[in-house]
């Protein structure tokens, strides 16, 4: 079982995603913890596995509370803020907004395509088939529309498959760009 295990880079913990969470992060609204993980763990897992965590991250936890939500029943069950580093390549298309090895925190209870603030467009964190992308998001014809900050690349179409909503291709709303100058 120890060779399975670790194989799968597991730990007995986290066999046991409820005592794992408790006992691995700090609750969010208590000392405003998060955890920095990677694009597939951010997009894929409802429950952070502490084997996942690459990092924690302090934000003053007045902030993380003031941050509304606006989630399906289903997404209400995920661990709702993660961050992510963007690498270089990644942040091409949001630049200036995102810079190079930015950390993003997610929102992964707002999944709405909804403005959060009235006249400012929501950045959001898309799965592009197993890829994170940043991105600004638009709904028309059964398809995603992906806009980029910078006007040098292309606005790409993400088709939503039958029976599936658009929300299911939103890791969620990006809350918070930490660029380092």
């Amino acid at each position: 079982m120890d060779s399975i295990l670790a194989a799968q880079r597991l730990t007995a913990a986290d066999l046991l995603p409820a005592l794992a969470r408790t006992c691995a992060a700090p609750s969010i609204e208590e000392f405003g913890m998060v955890p920095l993980v990677s694009h597939s763990v951010a997009l894929f897992e409802p429950v952070i596995r502490p084997s996942a965590i690459l990092s924690m991250l302090h934000f003053p936890a007045q902030t993380l509370a003031s941050i509304h939500p606006r989630t399906s029943n289903l997404r209400r069950t995920w661990q709702r803020f993660v961050a992510v580093r963007i690498p270089a390549q990644d942040a091409q298309a949001m630049d200036p907004l995102v810079l190079a090895d930015a950390v993003v925190l997610i929102d992964r209870h707002y999944h709405s395509l909804a403005l959060y603030r009235p006249n400012r467009p929501n950045v959001y964190a898309v799965r592009q088939h197993s890829h994170l992308a940043l991105r600004y998001v638009d709904f028309t014809q059964n398809r995603l529309v992906l806009r980029p900050h910078s006007a040098a690349f292309p606005v790409e179409l993400l088709e939503v498959a039958p029976g599936d909503a658009p929300a299911d291709l939103l890791a969620g709303r990006v809350a918070l760009i930490l660029n380092e100058a």
